[in-house]
Parts: structure tokens; sequence; C-alpha cells
């Protein structure tokens, strides 16, 4: 099935990233594919924000590759960002396959560039940028 959600513009993402947990729940491997300044990680951080995460405490891992974020649950998410990634051998060092193994909620900025690695299962969600400055989201499930 193929959903879409649109988000107006900035005052509308905590809505639209309701709408979206709402639709594919938390526990998920989650891959953005979008261009630079398309707004991955900041629907990361109101994903995180809906989730009970202090959206103060999320912020892009560029160089970090991947932060660890708590839910008012407890629960890990785990954010990666495979933006400056030139080698597979780099995710696998970081262990990638342990967190995408855990169970967890991981989010994956720029899994183009570790596409052979992101697992089969993982929801593949598309931001669009348009021409009003507002962003769709699509994916398939």
């Amino acid at each position: 099935m193929q959903h879409r959600i649109i988000i107006k513009d900035l005052s509308d993402i905590d809505r639209a990233a309701q709408e979206f947990l709402s639709i594919v729940g938390n526990g998920r491997i989650i891959a953005f594919y979008a261009p630079m300044g398309a707004g991955k990680t900041t629907f990361t951080t109101a994903i995180c924000r809906a989730l009970g995460v202090d959206g103060d405490a999320v912020s892009s891992p560029t160089f970090a590759i991947v932060n660890e974020y708590r839910t008012s649950e407890g629960e890990s998410i785990f954010h990666f960002d495979f933006y400056r990634i030139t080698r597979i051998a780099e995710a696998l060092d970081i262990g990638f396959y342990d967190y995408i193994d855990s169970g967890c909620t991981c989010i994956l900025e720029w899994p183009e560039n570790i596409e052979e690695i992101v697992p089969e299962e993982a929801l593949r969600v598309h931001i669009a940028v348009q021409p009003d400055e507002s962003r769709i989201l699509t994916w398939e499930d």
C-alpha cells in the first residue's frame, strides 16, 4: 500500500510525525531518502519528540555516525547519519548489525551510502521538497 503525508510547513511537523507513527509504529528500521536540506533530521527530531524524547537531545550524528536517544518509556532509538560513509566496512565497524538487530527503532539518514546492507524489511521513506517548501513523505508497505 502506498502512503503519503504532506508537511505544509515547520509548524505542521509534529502533527505529521504523530500521523507517521500511527501508521508505521515504533520498533522499526526507517530509512529516509532525501536530498540535503529536505528535513531528514528535523523530521527525525519530531518523531523522537512524539516518542517522548527531549527534542533538544536530538541532533544529526554526522560525525558520530550514530546517536542513541531514550524515549519516555526508556526504550532506545538509534539515529544514524551515513552521509560521510564511503565504505560499507565503516558502517560495519560501528556494529551496524547489532543496532539493527536490537529490536529498537533505528532511523537511517543517507541510507543510499550503505544500500547493500540496509535490511530488506527497512521502511524506505522518501522526502520530496515542493516548490512551496512543503514536504511530501511517501513510502510503501
